[in-house]
């Protein structure tokens, strides 16, 4: 079984990886706290900070755009995309949480890479204060784990 035949520790030493993450801006305090929380957490892994790139972006519908760019230079081991989307009155939540979550699964899909999905839909404020930062700590030890996990398959 894949995935199972190294320990956890195994699959979570992020010290040869490099990986880049791109943020959304708009609900900046939001992403802003998913970003710390996964750039602490992608440190605690092992990934050197010199081997950390971060882009930021003006919303969640630019990641996939920008998550692309980063794909195509294959300089990285995985990639992360994080923003938050909060419900509003009009249908644009819906187009703008399914355009970029369909935009981020595709990319991975396409290019093979690891792409470590923390862009929060969520129906308030309190929602995303709520995960933000668990959030963005699961995002990197899901980038640093998958990588593992393709080398592995091979």
């Amino acid at each position: 079984m894949f995935g199972a035949d190294k320990g956890t520790a195994q699959l979570l030493d992020g010290k040869k990886l490099s990986i880049a993450i791109v943020q959304a801006r708009f609900n900046e305090g939001i992403t802003n706290a998913l970003f710390q929380a996964c750039h602490a957490e992608l440190l605690a892994l092992g990934v050197p900070e010199k081997h950390i790139t971060h882009v930021s972006v003006p919303g969640a519908l630019e990641i996939p755009v920008a998550l692309q760019a980063l794909a195509e230079r294959d300089d990285f081991d995985a990639l992360i995309a994080l923003g938050c989307i909060i419900r509003g009155e009009t249908y644009h939540f819906e187009l703008v949480a399914n355009e970029s979550g369909a935009g981020v699964t595709r990319l991975s899909l396409d290019y093979q890479i690891p792409i470590a999905n923390a862009i929060l839909t969520v129906e308030n404020e309190a929602q995303a204060l709520a995960r933000q930062t668990d959030k963005g700590r699961d995002a990197a030890r899901v980038a640093v784990e998958m990588t593992h996990v393709l080398a592995q398959i091979g």
